[in-house]
């Protein structure tokens, strides 16, 4: 993909509403701006109605004053700067980041109901603290979780043992006392963990029955891969209607590519799966205590091409000793890193293409809906 290709034309779409009895207007209307209001957010919305088939629409946007003052270019990821925002340790900081920046988004937010809403922001800030929270070790073929909580079957993958909680079994792999009691992943499956929790979470309250029967599919088959992308997973982007490179509300599932053939052909380094957490970090499974920048998550992606080698008998591996060394060498030179960032805060190239592309992908996942009567969340037996 070219840098040409790469200048697209966004508008701002915001969090939209579809209605399908209109007399629902008032109290949502009422339910909504009290929301706003409690995050000062009041007189920076925008506020839009149109019928549409047999809904009536009522969308959310931020002012273009306020997006050009606060996040230039639907860049949220300075947004903790713009607003003076203290970070997920602070619940009311960290709902009014996901709150202003599901405002600014190109691709519209649509629910149904007041409270699909706002358990979309719950789900979100569970998400973070989840991600923040999760120590684990890296290894994509160990099989191990707490046996407390979790058997393993060959065909079927981690099964929920009989009567446990899914929401500890999920705390239990992910949130160890010390990485020496971290449980192995990939990053891939870890996400699905931390957002599952998320979800979970939130269903304890507002959807128990759903819960249950999340608790009970989880004894027989785990949901994953596909599947869980599938059954729990909203995208928004595509290659053809792409997000803002720099466009991320905290608790989204992301996406970086690795753009090197070469290393890419490594199990586990095909690209990077993480949890964006607000205030420009993302997740670090491998070490919690220091989450990656969106920019030194493109370093550690660029230079994974300097860790492959062939060990002595003609397998690719990586040296993440060397990934290590290369990175600390390209942040202390501000022309090389600035060099890097370049090559790679491009959009990816298409599946099975390595040319011209970064590691930045197009799209971002988030839950479906959840609540009784309203959520899309099938899961099968």
């Amino acid at each position: 993909m070219s840098e040409n290709q790469q200048k697209i034309f966004f508008e701002t779409r915001g969090i939209e509403f579809c209605l399908s009895n209109k007399s629902d207007k008032e109290n949502l209307l009422i339910q909504v701006m009290s929301y706003f209001r409690l995050h000062g957010l009041e007189n920076a919305i925008k506020l839009r109605e149109a019928n549409q088939d047999s809904y009536l629409v009522i969308a959310f946007s931020l002012k273009e004053e306020y997006q050009s003052q606060w996040a230039p270019d639907w860049d949220t990821t300075r947004l903790f700067e713009t607003l003076s925002l203290k970070g997920f340790k602070v619940k009311d900081d960290l709902n009014k980041e996901i709150l202003v920046s599901m405002l600014l988004a190109p691709i519209p937010f649509q629910f149904p109901s007041y409270e699909e809403f706002h358990s979309a922001i719950q789900i979100r800030h569970h998400s973070v603290i989840a991600g923040y929270l999760a120590a684990l070790n890296f290894d994509t073929k160990a099989t191990e979780r707490p046996e407390d909580y979790w058997h393993y079957d060959e065909d079927a993958g981690f099964l929920l043992n009989p009567g446990q909680p899914i929401i500890d079994a999920l705390i239990k792999a992910t949130q160890p006392e010390s990485m020496a009691n971290a449980y192995s992943f990939s990053c891939y499956r870890a996400t699905e963990y931390v957002i599952l929790l998320a979800i979970a979470r939130k269903l304890n309250k507002v959807n128990p029955k759903l819960l249950k029967r999340l608790e009970a599919r989880s004894e027989k088959k785990a949901i994953r891969s596909g599947e869980f992308h599938e059954v729990f997973l909203k995208e928004y982007g595509s290659l053809e209607e792409p997000l803002p490179m720099k466009y991320y509300v905290p608790g989204d599932r992301v996406w970086f590519r690795n753009p090197d053939s070469r290393s890419s052909d490594i199990s586990g380094y095909e690209g990077s799966w993480v949890i964006y957490l607000g205030h420009n970090l993302f997740t670090n499974f491998w070490k919690r205590d220091q989450p990656f920048t969106l920019e030194t998550k493109c370093v550690e992606v660029y230079h994974w091409k300097d860790g492959a080698y062939l060990d002595q008998s003609g397998e690719l591996l990586m040296n993440e000793n060397i990934v290590e060394s290369c990175v600390a060498k390209t942040l202390a030179n501000p022309k090389e890193f600035q060099k890097i960032l370049q090559r790679m805060m491009r959009y990816r190239d298409p599946k099975g293409v390595y040319d011209q592309g970064g590691c930045i992908d197009t799209s971002r996942e988030s839950s479906r809906l959840v609540c009784p009567g309203t959520s899309d969340i099938k899961i099968s037996d």
